[in-house]
């Protein structure tokens, strides 16, 4: 029987942070819209990571809704820390880093969130972020990849 939190279908997101101008991208799943004026989100970063370290040194990231076409790289991105392991170099080799508001970003996403931080609230083994949707791309509603299909794939067990 599967833990409750693995039970439900949700969205797979990558967030795009950035340092000196150089991108990180990691894999979420604890995303939530929490209001529609303003628009807001919520993102749970798991703490520890290259990724938080991102977010606490900046104020905009970028949030991609994953298509099914992103699967490949959910291990790269997700499995792997950013301090050992360059995922900027990585997407440039393999040619998967386009431009969106002068941000670096996955290519053929579904859509595309550009988000300014807010607040930051402790929370176990995770930093709750609160973030403003300050622009909005949506590319395509089809292929969205969700959690159920990192299951079917046996990326999540």
């Amino acid at each position: 029987m599967r833990r409750p939190w693995n039970i439900i279908n949700c969205p797979v997101y990558s967030l795009a942070t950035y340092q000196e101008g150089v991108v990180n991208m990691n894999i979420c799943t604890y995303v939530t819209a929490v209001s529609r004026k303003p628009k807001l989100y919520t993102i749970a970063i798991y703490k520890g990571t290259k990724t938080l370290e991102n977010l606490q040194q900046s104020t905009l990231s970028v949030l991609q809704f994953l298509n099914k076409q992103h699967t490949s790289l959910i291990r790269p991105l997700g499995k792997k820390s950013g301090y050992k392991y360059n995922k900027a170099t990585y997407l440039k080799k393999k040619n998967l880093l386009v431009s969106w508001q002068r941000k670096e970003v996955l290519p053929n996403c579904n859509a595309y969130l550009l988000l300014e931080k807010l607040s930051v609230t402790t929370t176990g083994d995770h930093e709750l972020f609160f973030f403003k949707v300050v622009k909005y791309n949506t590319q395509s509603e089809q292929d969205m990849l969700m959690f159920q299909d990192l299951i079917d794939q046996r990326i999540i067990l």
